[in-house]
């Protein structure tokens, strides 16, 4: 390779042409961010999509919740959003208004667990209308204890936690539990980082926290699940990959997305990624905790990707208790 003089180098550098002399080309960046609850699926797909790339893509992944993730992605901030819901109309206005058109993909199921303390040794199921009396609105600022909940469970302080308002398991806790998306009171520890609420389970022993399923398998013997008893069968039943790929374990089970932006769809980089991630993507949801989605399902998702199909095969409001065979024949059809 011929010597480069400083000045050519200084000029280039001027001209943004110059990141690596040794590549004397800069990698392609590809910008994730969204739910804390999609985020292990998605940072394991590019850990292994960037070792395939060989440091020619660079892959971030960013935990700014469903919502956060939603309000970059409309900005035109990010290429591709994880949600852990289906897009609202608020968010669908957003996009529209700034010219940004995108691609919803499911990519696996999850299941939204509650959960306790393991010294908690009473609590073992708990009903929707036990949730909603503890988490409204209304209850704002009012203590419970145990013993409100079950006159046979001891007198031990509730301790609150859960999903940050901009967070799609907020969203959905709320909608399944209160009938109202973000109908909650505020007074918990919110964060949308699940792994805080896991510490704050391990830690209090009145914990009573929500957050997503595959945290409590990572998570196993330092906090407790609790079943929840399904309002249509009425039987207890604890939060699995098998009770969630059954339908059993309602209705906090849900599927998860990746919403990809059409213009950055057109970029091989970005092509090229969403294809592996379709690809790999039951493998990786599994080895991470969720429930891959049928087979059909990914090839759907697949001819979607390819036929860029813009929109959203839900309506802009919350849904819940959404079965994976119902989320296939909603699929199908579109």
């Amino acid at each position: 390779m011929k010597k480069v003089s400083k000045k050519v180098l200084a000029l280039m550098a001027g001209l943004g042409i110059l990141t690596s002399f040794s590549q004397m080309s800069a990698s392609e960046v590809i910008k994730i961010d969204g739910s804390s609850t999609v985020y292990p699926i998605t940072e394991g797909v590019a850990e292994e999509f960037q070792k395939v790339k060989k440091g020619a893509v660079k892959v971030t992944v960013g935990i700014s919740g469903t919502g956060g993730g939603f309000k970059k992605f409309c900005r035109g901030e990010t290429d591709i959003s994880d949600a852990s819901r289906p897009i609202l109309k608020k968010e669908m206005e957003l996009c529209k208004a700034n010219g940004i058109s995108y691609i919803e993909l499911p990519v696996a199921y999850d299941g939204l667990a509650v959960v306790v303390n393991p010294k908690n040794t009473w609590a073992t199921c708990l009903t929707v209308e036990q949730l909603k009396e503890v988490w409204k609105p209304e209850s704002q600022g009012k203590k419970f204890y145990w013993s409100d909940l079950n006159p046979n469970w001891p007198k031990e302080e509730i301790r609150l936690c859960g999903a940050g308002s901009d967070s799609g398991t907020f969203d959905y806790f709320t909608e399944a539990i209160m009938g109202k998306a973000k109908a909650q009171r505020g007074d918990y520890l919110a964060s949308e980082d699940d792994n805080v609420l896991v510490q704050f389970a391990q830690r209090e022993k009145g914990a009573l926290c929500y957050f997503g399923l595959a945290y409590v398998a990572e998570n196993e013997g330092k906090i407790k699940p609790v079943a929840i008893k399904n309002p249509k069968t009425g039987k207890c039943v604890l939060p699995s990959l098998e009770t969630v790929k059954s339908g059993e374990y309602q209705p906090l089970s849900r599927p998860l997305f990746i919403y990809v932006n059409a213009k950055a769809a057109e970029r091989p980089a970005v092509k090229e990624f969403v294809e592996f991630y379709i690809k790999n993507a039951p493998k990786i949801s599994k080895q991470v905790g969720y429930i891959p989605l049928p087979d059909k399902a990914y090839e759907l998702v697949k001819k979607r990707f390819e036929k860029r199909k813009i929109g959203t095969v839900f309506g802009g409001e919350p849904e819940v208790g959404l079965t994976i065979e119902e989320l296939l024949k909603r699929e199908a059809k579109h």
